[in-house]
């Protein structure tokens, strides 16, 4: 086996291997160094097991509204076990699809941890070590750097793995806990608090910003807040969370905000409060690498300040999301190859999160598009008008639309309700294109469909919406 490569990646979660798989396509020679499983965090212990799990909290919700349809049933029942375990399964399988991908593009692998080394000439050295020891040298011009990141640990909200858990722990339980509390209400916070509490436990959110999704639309968030309590989960914002006090199977804690404290005792508690880059002990200290707040800085291309050194991914900054990353593993490799990729602009990226009701947006809120200066006209389209949705008995949501008011741009979209994280999608090609209100109304949407709600709101934003 060679030693030397035209591209080394360090990592091979949905950044890494896609980089390598692309390199591949364009002719590279390529290494990838995986120190745990193929598909990192997103598709072992992230984004594809947790809609697996979702996916079941649904049916479990949709079999207690049956007579909403015409239907009864006796002794609805779960097995939590069988449950966790179609969900692990499923992460297992998709891994090993990945790993038939690199091989069939013949991707070399080595299964260890990587660390810079210093140069030879021009090459990159790259030292990988197995359980303490170093099993390969490799060499290559050029490194991607995509070591994804991992959860923030608070100074008395550590994770235990028994009574506090992070997302590991959250997404394999052995017993539903009849009391949780979830502290953050990013997307991974509320995609949790969804599962648990469709599958009937007692949830508690407690958000320390004034408000639930801080990162989507101030209206659709607090639409989601009011859908979440309908639900019965019980939410406080602008929340200080008190030391977390356990015994042998519970606990204790104490909220304050604004209205005053509640004293609160639960079973489990999951903590997601953000997360943080995975930069340590990569060598990086004998780099011109610059690293801010645990993440790597990077210019639109993904290059770092060191010649040859590249990050891609959660590694690299936010928006933590898998398809930035893959989007940044082709720009990356491409602009290696010689090619003339475009930079990934940030307002075009999707956010998604896959609650009940789901939410998704891309671009800009009215409250940035504002602050950034725009003349803007809005526009909104309740589901409970589009005969899709009533239909399917999902009435709860909502599409907003921004637009520029002298140009027409596109500045964001911002959606809540079923399937919108499909539906989205529309409006990013909307964006990329850089389509203007004018195609967007000239098009044709197929009837009878929720998305029919994406086109309501754009007329709702111009000539007037016609089903409201």
């Amino acid at each position: 086996m060679s030693d030397t490569f035209d591209l080394i990646v360090v990592g091979g979660g949905p950044g890494g291997y896609v980089a390598a798989l692309r390199a591949s396509q364009l002719g590279m020679n390529v290494a990838l160094v995986e120190s745990t499983h193929m598909g990192g965090v997103c598709l072992n212990w992230g984004c594809i097991p947790t809609k697996a799990l979702l996916r079941s909290s649904e049916i479990h919700h949709m079999l207690h509204e049956l007579g909403n349809f015409g239907f009864s049933a006796e002794n609805v029942a779960f097995d939590l076990s069988k449950i966790v375990g179609r969900s692990r399964s499923i992460a297992r399988r998709m891994g090993g699809g990945i790993a038939h991908l690199l091989k069939k593009a013949k991707v070399t692998t080595f299964d260890g941890r990587a660390k810079l080394a210093g140069r030879a000439g021009e090459a990159h050295k790259v030292s990988i070590s197995k359980d303490g020891a170093e099993i390969a040298t490799i060499l290559a011009p050029h490194i991607i750097l995509a070591t994804g990141a991992r959860g923030r640990q608070l100074p008395g909200l550590e994770t235990d793995g028994k009574l506090i858990w992070g997302a590991r722990e959250a997404m394999t339980p052995t017993e539903l806990p009849k009391r949780l509390l979830v502290i953050g209400s990013g997307a991974i916070g509320i995609e949790f608090a969804s599962f648990y509490r469709n599958m009937g436990s007692e949830v508690t959110i407690a958000e320390v910003a004034d408000r639930i999704l801080i990162a989507e639309d101030p209206e659709i968030s607090a639409m989601a807040r009011k859908s979440f309590e309908k639900q019965g989960m019980k939410i406080i914002t602008g929340a200080k969370v008190g030391p977390l006090n356990k015994s042998e199977n519970e606990v204790s804690t104490t909220i304050e905000n604004a209205a005053g404290s509640i004293e609160l005792t639960v079973d489990r508690v999951i903590c997601a409060v953000g997360i943080v880059g995975n930069v340590e002990d990569l060598g990086l200290e004998n780099t011109s690498v610059k690293v801010d707040r645990t993440h790597i800085v990077v210019d639109g291309f993904c290059r770092t300040a060191e010649p040859g050194l590249y990050a891609i991914g959660d590694v690299a900054g936010a928006p933590w999301l898998a398809h930035k990353a893959s989007h940044e593993a082709v720009i990356c490799v491409e602009k290696i190859a010689g090619r003339s990729p475009h930079q990934l602009h940030p307002l075009n990226i999707p956010g998604c999160t896959y609650s009940r009701p789901q939410i998704a947006s891309v671009g800009m809120s009215e409250e940035k598009a504002l602050a950034a200066g725009h003349k803007i006209k809005v526009g909104r389209f309740p589901f409970i008008a589009n005969g899709k949705a009533v239909a399917m008995g999902e009435t709860d949501g909502m599409v907003k639309t921004v637009f520029d008011a002298s140009t027409g741009e596109l500045l964001g979209a911002h959606m809540i309700g079923a399937e919108v994280t499909e539906m989205i999608q529309g409006y990013v090609i909307a964006r990329t294109s850089e389509l203007t209100e004018a195609e967007l109304i000239e098009t044709v949407f197929p009837h009878p469909t929720i998305s029919e709600t994406m086109h309501e709101s754009t007329l709702a934003a111009f000539d007037g919406a016609l089903h409201i």
